[in-house]
């Protein structure tokens, strides 16, 4: 499998931060996934999962979400990117939109899934996939 580079030979993204970004863009999908399967179906398993998946989206989320801060503030002084902000608030978005939905889930069944919990789901799911957007796009922004 080919690696993208960079003009200067780098890769995108130090590979450990690549390897923890995957863990919330994949994790927040399927909980949106399990939420959308719970309410076709009122299983309560499926809140239970999604429950799960949210929560480990949010660990493998956070030292990312504390790489990408300190690649932002390192970059003050030589700015190489100005993807990184946005890089930055998108997972800044999905960590605290994730977070709520934890608490959300917590909830019984029913009312943890309903519209809030589905829409924060959506929210947290798709600012994965648009931070993976940027970060697997080519342009250096977290080292």
């Amino acid at each position: 499998m080919a690696t993208t580079v960079d003009r200067t030979g780098r890769s995108p993204l130090h590979p450990l931060h690549a390897l923890l970004l995957a863990f919330p863009i994949a994790l927040f999908a399927c909980a949106l996934l399990s939420d959308i399967a719970y309410l076709k179906s009122a299983e309560m398993q499926w809140s239970n999962f999604s429950a799960w998946l949210i929560v480990g989206a949010l660990l493998f989320g956070a030292p990312v979400l504390l790489w990408s801060a300190a690649s932002l503030f390192r970059r003050r002084r030589a700015p190489e990117s100005r993807r990184a902000p946005a890089y930055f608030l998108l997972l800044l978005v999905m960590w605290v939109a994730g977070l709520v939905n934890a608490f959300k889930h917590s909830q019984d069944a029913w009312s943890s899934v309903g519209s809030l919990g589905l829409a924060l789901s959506v929210v947290s799911a798709l600012t994965a996939l648009a931070a993976g957007w940027i970060a697997y796009g080519g342009e250096r922004i977290a080292r």
